[in-house]
């Protein structure tokens, strides 16, 4: 959330008395002063003080979801359940939304957070966030495919995807099971750099999205982030 909607509607004034504040270096994030009135914090992830008072209001939440296949990554849908249907009307906060996408027939994990500028953040191509997925396919991955990968794949439409890593589990000519990581995430992204490959997807699930890891939580629930979590947040945080 910006620093000054924080503020705001924590209790600290107009828009303008909270500017003022901000500006007067009374506001601090972290011990430091806050160089910015847009500058995206979280009170529940940083200690942010006013005159060396901390601010206990923390209106910003994120969970982790294992998405199921037939659901869709959205905040509403007429034909399908959403993400955001799947967390409990007590978890909900205003504005909850998936940041960035799984297609319907895809699994796994999604983060599901109201804080806006972080999903962006968190998907904007210069932070290079690592996305690992498990990946079945219907052919044998031969011994050139991490190199196929490795080396970037252009599409027909001419638009081309950076480098991926592909680390094959097993490989045979009626299913073989790999682990592919992606920095970016273009539409039907991973269905299409096997079929340039010359193979099918029959199953996909996400199973890392930067330093969140799935583990073992089971399809259809969510958990809130870990302490450990957290701390790797900030990261994306201003």
């Amino acid at each position: 959330m910006r620093l000054d909607k924080l503020l705001g509607q924590a209790g600290f004034g107009s828009r303008g008395q909270v500017k003022k504040l901000i500006r007067s270096r009374q506001v601090r994030v972290d011990n430091e002063v806050a160089a910015a009135d847009s500058l995206n914090v979280d009170p529940n992830l940083q200690l942010i003080t006013v005159s060396g008072k901390e601010i206990s209001y923390s209106p910003d939440v994120y969970y982790i979801l294992n998405k199921p296949a037939g659901v869709v990554s959205a905040v509403s849908d007429k034909n399908h359940r959403t993400a955001i249907d799947l967390i409990a009307e007590a978890d909900r906060a205003e504005g909850l939304y998936p940041v960035g996408r799984l297609d319907r027939d895809t699994e796994g994990l999604v983060l599901i957070t109201n804080n806006g500028p972080l999903g962006f953040r968190l998907l904007h191509p210069k932070h290079h966030v690592d996305k690992t997925y498990y990946v079945e396919v219907n052919d044998e991955l031969g011994f050139d495919a991490p190199a196929f990968f490795e080396n970037g794949i252009a599409f027909l439409d001419g638009s081309v995807c950076k480098p991926a890593k592909l680390e094959i589990i097993s490989s045979s000519s009626e299913v073989s099971r790999a682990y592919i990581t992606i920095s970016e995430g273009k539409f039907h992204q991973v269905k299409k750099m096997f079929l340039a490959y010359g193979v099918k997807v029959t199953y996909l699930k996400r199973i890392s999205f930067g330093p969140f890891k799935l583990g073992d939580l089971p399809v259809g629930t969510y958990r809130e982030l870990t302490e450990q979590e957290k701390e790797a947040l900030k990261r994306y945080l201003g």
